[in-house]
């Protein structure tokens, strides 16, 4: 079943659910979860690595970054991928399951970011892929909302997640072993 924005609203005032929720999305959310935004933009380079044990991903550089204090823009390369983390820190509790889905005005501007699922007992900021399938540039202002989480309640056992992207980590500095 997914969790309603009053009892979400509820959760993060008491339990802490999401951190550095934005002021609209504390005053007045919209559908049946929250927007959250862009805090940082990663280009990628290099090749990685995915083995049954092992795993290394591409080198990231860090190109664009959200401040509070000053506007920031960043331009999506025309058919050129790139990571990004959320402004917002999620504390998963073990009942809940967290997916995400881009914003329409994005797909609607040949902008994709790829949903995805966020495991009870995570903590740390979202990382996702955004690609520009254009072939002109995209402006994307850092700070913006660039995509929907809905929250789901878990019946029954779970297992919390304890792999090594807790925290919020982008990217592996080598090759490592997966746990």
């Amino acid at each position: 079943m997914v969790i309603g924005v009053k009892e979400l609203l509820k959760l993060v005032r008491e339990k802490n659910l999401i951190e550095s929720l934005s002021e609209r999305e504390l005053k007045a959310p919209e559908g049946a979860g929250f927007d959250l935004r862009i805090g940082e933009l990663y280009e990628v380079k290099e090749q990685g690595f995915l083995g049954v044990d092992e795993r290394e991903t591409p080198e990231v550089k860090l190109i664009a970054k959200f401040d509070e204090k000053s506007s920031s823009k960043a331009f999506l390369e025309p058919r050129t991928y790139y990571l990004m983390k959320t402004v917002e820190k999620l504390n998963m509790p073990d009942n809940l399951l967290a997916i995400f889905t881009p914003r329409s005005t994005l797909f609607r501007s040949g902008i994709y970011i790829f949903g995805g699922q966020t495991a009870p007992g995570y903590k740390g900021e979202l990382t996702t892929g955004i690609y520009n399938f254009r072939d002109e540039k995209f402006e994307l202002e850092m700070g913006s909302r660039v995509f929907h989480i809905m929250f789901f309640e878990v019946k029954g056992e779970t297992n919390l997640y304890q792999g090594q992207w807790q925290g919020g980590r982008v990217s592996t500095e080598k090759k490592e072993k997966q746990i």
